[in-house]
């Protein structure tokens, strides 16, 4: 066993469960890899918006009367994912130099970001059990060639529910397990610097306080235990 800080005693497993992820690989290549993961994804859909705003004929509507209105608004909403798709790349990235280059502080903003979009599922859970009929609103809404929308359709409003929970759960855990993951890598860098900070301190005061070595033993005025007399 080892001490922390706080001179706790911790033990191998959970040190072990504290610094390790998915695949046993530590939570710092962990969190690297979930940063350039997530850079990855919303790079392509930056792409994708940035590729759709540039050709806008795809956007075209066959009502004249309400073209430009919700023209405008399809360009304005489409311009909002794109900086908000552009906003995540940062904080992804930051939270991958931060893993890196053992930044703590860099990490937050990607940790506040999981908080918050694991607030926003579990809102959704929570309306899909207060409301259960949003979800046959949902599917009327889908286009007809939706595949197998007739045979979800055809499930009652009980098992529909209890499928969405469930598979709702699922993306739950996984994201709380996430969250986990890089909470603990946050903790592992500022454990790391505080670690650190202490050696360098208790090195500078051994260093001051200690005498040489050989100093203390020619020390004049001081004289050793006297010999022992053999038997």
């Amino acid at each position: 066993a080892v001490t922390d800080g706080n001179n706790k005693m911790i033990s191998p497993w959970h040190r072990w469960l504290s610094t390790s992820c998915c695949l046993c690989c530590h939570v710092r290549t962990g969190t690297i890899i979930l940063g350039v993961w997530y850079m990855l994804i919303n790079t392509v859909v930056l792409l994708i918006l940035l590729t759709a705003l540039s050709d806008p004929d795809q956007y075209h509507l066959t009502s004249a009367e309400l073209a430009n209105d919700l023209d405008v608004m399809d360009d304005a909403n489409m311009c909002i994912a794109s900086a908000i798709s552009l906003l995540m790349i940062l904080i992804c990235g930051m939270a991958t130099y931060g893993a890196y280059k053992l930044r703590a502080a860099w990490i937050i903003p990607f940790f506040c970001y999981q908080i918050f979009d694991f607030a926003l599922n579990t809102l959704v859970a929570v309306s899909i059990v207060v409301y259960p009929n949003t979800i046959q609103d949902y599917l009327q809404q889908l286009p007809n060639n939706f595949p197998y929308k007739d045979e979800i359709a055809a499930l009652s409003n009980i098992c529909l529910v209890l499928l969405v929970l469930l598979f709702i759960s699922c993306i739950l855990g996984f994201k709380a397990y996430l969250i986990t993951c890089v909470w603990n890598c946050y903790r592992y860098v500022t454990s790391r610097g505080s670690s650190e900070v202490l050696l360098y301190v208790t090195t500078n005061d051994t260093t001051v306080l200690l005498p040489p070595y050989d100093d203390g033993v020619g020390a004049p005025g001081k004289q050793g235990p006297p010999p022992y007399n053999t038997a």
